[in-house]
């Protein structure tokens, strides 16, 4: 079997991972290990090219463990035929924040690492993860060359009066606080699939981008180029999220440490695990669950839906005038991509930007499809989000391998 390329992408307590044959870009396998705080289980699914379905319980605790496990299911016991361990000749990973260091894929070295430790204060759900695979990816697999692919780098093109924030201009010189948007890979890929699904050069087309999971962010894409973001310095801004607050008054947070004592330790949790869709329903945060628990007359859970709906909708408007108009509308992620009754709630008021949505379409579809109606002036698009086959081209690019069918990346 010809060489391959292992893609892993950490989460806060899961962890993505995929083999690509190195030569076609083809996908062997892809999978998923999903585990639930400290309690060591979790679920192992795998998927391979003929779609045949693996799964199968796993003690896992830590991303380090989750990669072993991974390397084991995918090369070793193989019960979907993927490719053997000697086989893998890269790896590709996907990290979140890569500051202003880092605007394209690297290959890791100590330095990389040791910038990608230091950037883990602004995204310390996921840069630590990261780090935790790639060292354990560098054990199972000694020598064998590792990419950093950044969530980061899609927004280096954001122009300053889109990264910059309104305080006091030495923060931003002297301390580098700016806006840096994340789930850069996603829109990256989605900007280009929309290009395809459409038919049209990506250079002609504006963009909004729904990126739409527990995490959320929306973008505004022009000519292939991200020209605004919703999310910031961190990942908690913008969009309201399944357990993040997403943007709201400052003045809050100074209140309840003036008033209420909260440390600042506190809020950090609080933002980050207690708010969004979570904090205002009490629920849960898996929109699944809060649609069932809304059908069932759970007002808060409606309410939850409904502000989730609103502020989506609402930047979708920001980003549509940033453009000046919009040739399709993008819903992507867990969310984007499943959730009909979402996507119809944001849809709701969109006519007047030309997107008006059918929704027998958007009741049955699967991705990748147009949803919108066939008097709608622009195109409402479901795209499944293919991170990585993102971390692959890039990967590929980057280690100059003898890819054929990866695809374009002059955009990313």
């Amino acid at each position: 079997m010809s060489a391959s390329i292992l893609i892993i992408n950490s989460g806060s307590s899961s962890l993505k991972f995929g083999l690509f044959a190195a030569d076609s870009g083809d996908s062997l396998c892809r999978g998923i290990i999903d585990w639930a705080g400290e309690t060591g289980h979790a679920e192992l699914r795998l998927t391979g090219s003929s779609l045949a379905e693996f799964k199968q319980p796993v003690a896992v605790r830590t991303h380090g463990e989750a990669v072993d496990v991974a390397l084991r299911a995918m090369v070793e016991t193989s019960p979907l035929n993927a490719a053997p361990a000697s086989q893998i000749i890269a790896v590709g990973h996907r990290v979140v924040h890569g500051g202003t260091l880092f605007i394209k894929s690297v290959l890791i070295d100590e330095r990389v690492r040791t910038a990608i430790a230091e950037l883990a204060a602004l995204a310390p759900l996921h840069n630590p993860p990261a780090l935790a695979a790639i060292a354990a990816a560098e054990a199972a697999l000694p020598g064998v060359p590792q990419v950093a692919v950044f969530d980061t780098a899609f927004f280096s093109s954001l122009p300053p009066k889109a990264f910059v924030y309104p305080l006091p201009y030495e923060w931003f010189t002297d301390w580098g606080v700016r806006r840096f948007g994340f789930h850069g890979i996603s829109h990256a890929y989605c900007a280009q699939r929309a290009a395809e699904i459409l038919d049209r050069p990506l250079r002609d087309l504006r963009l909004v981008i729904c990126h739409l999971g527990n995490g959320c962010s929306a973008s505004a894409v022009s000519g292939g180029q991200a020209v605004a973001t919703t999310m910031g310095f961190t990942p908690l801004d913008g969009l309201m999220m399944g357990t993040r607050s997403g943007s709201l008054d400052p003045g809050i947070l100074l209140d309840v440490q003036q008033r209420r004592g909260l440390t600042a330790e506190t809020l950090k949790h609080v933002l980050n695990h207690e708010s969004g869709l979570l904090g205002v329903s009490g629920v849960a945060s898996d929109v699944r669950q809060l649609e069932s628990a809304a059908q069932a007359g759970h007002a808060r859970a409606s309410l939850a839906l409904e502000m989730f709906a609103d502020r989506v909708r609402s930047s979708i408007g920001a980003l549509a005038v940033t453009l000046g108009s919009v040739d399709a509308l993008v819903f992507t992620a867990g969310v984007g991509e499943n959730s009909s009754g979402v996507r119809a709630a944001i849809c709701e008021g969109l006519e007047c930007l030309g997107l008006r949505l059918d929704h027998d379409r958007n009741s049955s579809v699967r991705p990748d499809a147009d949803i919108a109606s066939q008097d709608s002036v622009s195109r409402i698009l479901v795209i499944e989000s293919r991170e990585d086959l993102m971390v692959a081209r890039e990967t590929s690019r980057i280690l100059r391998l003898p890819s054929h069918d990866f695809g374009d990346c002059d955009n990313f």
